[in-house]
């Protein structure tokens, strides 16, 4: 059962990652797809893997924030 959650994880984060240009909720879900990726890799006692899935995800957070300001901005600007 965990190797399903952990394929699953990682799927969300690729798809969302591949496609993120179509919508900043897409850099949403990646961050969303990162965390759980990295709950899996401490489940397994990956640590390196669980740190670093974790920063990714802060990572995606604050590009998704960014991108959230600049297109709200834009939209006021109109």
């Amino acid at each position: 059962m965990l190797t399903i959650f952990g394929v699953v994880a990682v799927s969300i984060m690729f798809l969302s990652y591949w496609t993120e240009e179509r919508s900043k909720w897409l850099v949403l879900i990646f961050a969303f797809g990162s965390a759980l990726t990295a709950l899996y890799s401490g489940l397994e006692e990956v640590y390196p893997i669980t740190v670093i899935e974790g920063l990714w995800s802060l990572v995606a957070v604050r590009r998704f924030a960014q991108r959230h300001q600049r297109e709200t901005g834009k939209a006021d600007a109109d």
